[in-house]
């Protein structure tokens, strides 16, 4: 299959995160989750439409891409209204907390996270994000987050417009996604690769890729063996 490859960044993150993303025959469209929150909040389903509003109005076949946050974002494009995609990959994302309690202590964490990013230093604010044992301090190969200062204030509302804990769960609804789907997790990434292995159960066209040598960013860790597992499962659609 061939068409434009529409890539959502994660938390903290930037389209140019995936400047060195590359599938031979697909153009790349990266794009900036901020300027969608940079004058008014958003919620994720209204994400959604907007993103799908304007993938619509792009010619040609259209294939969607999330990272993390990216990719629950994608898959409230892919629920959402007459959504445009002819495939999907979602890498490393939660499908949603089942749990109320779990879900508030999630809003409140974020909560903190938020104020940090938009009143605290902003270099001991991505020391501290980048020093989560999810990350697993990987970052080659993405964009300098100092640049993301003049954006404090969309990534601050990011986790709370887009946090997980206001997210409602999906998981009973990913049968609803009609499309063909590559769910991919980082082989040392053990929380999300048992969430992968729950969802693509649960997908009507669910493919899962585990990606060796990595862990929660599998394509800036192993970008070499994220970008074979897209190309060659794409190929695969025909």
């Amino acid at each position: 299959m061939k068409g434009a490859i529409w890539c959502l960044h994660g938390a903290v993150g930037h389209a140019a995160d995936w400047k060195g993303f590359a599938v031979p025959g697909h153009a790349v469209q990266r794009v900036d989750l901020w300027r969608f929150i940079d004058c008014c909040p958003m919620t994720m389903p209204e994400f959604g439409r907007a993103l799908n509003d304007e993938a619509r109005r792009s010619a040609g076949k259209k294939i969607l891409l999330g990272y993390s946050m990216g990719g629950r974002l994608a898959l409230h494009s892919l629920l959402g209204n007459d959504p445009p995609w002819e495939a999907a990959v979602i890498v490393s994302a939660h499908a949603g907390l089942e749990n109320a309690d779990e879900r508030s202590a999630r809003r409140e964490a974020d909560a903190v996270w938020a104020a940090k990013a938009m009143r605290g230093e902003w270099p001991d604010f991505l020391a501290e994000w980048n020093a989560q044992p999810v990350l697993g301090g990987a970052g080659e190969g993405m964009a300098d987050r100092r640049l993301l200062a003049q954006r404090r204030r969309e990534v601050g509302r990011s986790f709370v417009d887009w946090s997980l804990g206001a997210q409602e769960p999906l998981w009973d609804r990913l049968s609803e996604v009609r499309v063909p789907v590559l769910w991919v997790c980082g082989e040392r990434d053990a929380k999300f690769r048992a969430l992968a292995e729950r969802a693509v159960p649960l997908l009507a066209k669910g493919t899962l890729a585990i990606i060796p040598d990595s862990g929660h960013r599998v394509p800036w860790e192993n970008p070499a063996g994220f970008q074979t597992s897209v190309s060659d499962w794409l190929s695969s659609l025909g």
